[in-house]
């Protein structure tokens, strides 16, 4: 099958509502090169330069951009369409131009593994003081002593580099015990609770919008060789649905790393998660909307412990 290649030029902070944007269309799994990663990726990991070619080089100067393929048919022209519309309405919202030029390019390409020059600087990562990412496809030097996460993210390249997901790694290393139980909202790949598995959580209940989140959480746990009794992953939407709620009991910790909207129309319903003397780790927050998300917590009758922020994102844990 050939394929239409869709490329939308924005920047660092366009990335989430670009892509959400394409996910309301139905379209999940994109490609994102995002020229502030791969510059701290280069200054952090030096010992890997010659590991990366020169197409990826051109990443230090090109604009962040995110990839999504549609069929080359009519099905496809259709989705390209809606693509058209649904950024030129986001470039028309974006008044300050904080997502860049939100400019699309196409081009017809054959069928190949799109991801496969990612393999080429994804490189294992340590996150926090107890855990460490691994690309599937190779194998550790020397080995660790680290809590090792095996991940092989293919169109959706989830690693953990981003700040919003190390945010929650490194509050989730520092809250759950051996024994405890956690509850993952918006669990997507199911990273964040798998991770907590291996920390030693004796079990975890995942959840998630997206009825796809099901078959990639418990493919990353079969992956990570961890008993699937000890994990239960649903999809339902656990803010419009009660039925949805009252399938979830009380947790020692409750991680939700979505978007600010989602958590402030989450804070009503949070407490009734936790266990006495549960913590509530939540991320994806935009700088901008940190209060409003505050604010809302707080006044749900949490107790605010623990603040990460980093130049757009802010992360919350809470009592």
């Amino acid at each position: 099958m050939d394929w239409i290649k869709i490329n939308i030029i924005t920047t660092n902070r366009g990335i989430d509502p670009v892509c959400a944007a394409l996910s309301d269309i139905g379209i999940d799994g994109v490609e994102i090169s995002d020229k502030d990663d791969f510059i701290d990726f280069l200054e952090n990991n030096r010992k890997y330069w010659d590991y990366v070619d020169e197409e990826l080089e051109k990443l230090k100067t090109a604009d962040t951009r995110i990839t999504a393929y549609v069929s080359d048919d009519e099905g496809g022209f259709e989705l390209l369409g809606k693509i058209e519309a649904a950024v030129a309405e986001l470039k028309a919202s974006d008044v300050p131009g904080a997502f860049g030029a939100l400019k699309i390019m196409t081009a017809r390409v054959k069928d190949e593994d799109w991801s496969e020059n990612w393999k080429q600087y994804f490189k294992p990562l340590e996150i926090g003081e107890k855990v460490l990412i691994q690309p599937e496809w190779q194998p550790l030097e020397g080995g660790t002593d680290r809590t090792v996460f095996k991940v092989n993210p293919g169109m959706t390249f989830g690693t953990g580099s981003h700040d919003s997901t190390r945010f929650c790694i490194e509050e989730i290393e520092k809250y759950i015990n051996p024994g405890d139980t956690m509850l993952d909202l918006g669990c997507g790949s199911g990273i964040l609770s798998i991770i907590a598995l291996l920390l030693g959580a004796a079990h975890c209940d995942a959840v998630d919008i997206d009825p796809a989140a099901v078959d990639v959480a418990y493919s990353n746990l079969a992956l990570n060789g961890v008993d699937k009794r000890r994990y239960t992953v649903t999809s339902g939407d656990i803010i419009a649905n009660p039925h949805v709620r009252e399938r979830f009991g009380t947790y020692d910790l409750v991680a939700a790393n979505i978007v600010a909207d989602v958590i402030i129309a989450l804070s009503p319903y949070v407490r009734g998660f936790m266990k006495p003397g549960a913590v509530f780790v939540c991320s994806g927050i935009i700088n901008e909307r940190a209060d409003e998300v505050k604010i809302a917590l707080t006044e749900a009758g949490l107790s605010l412990i623990n603040t990460k922020q980093s130049q757009e994102w802010t992360a919350y844990t809470l009592k």
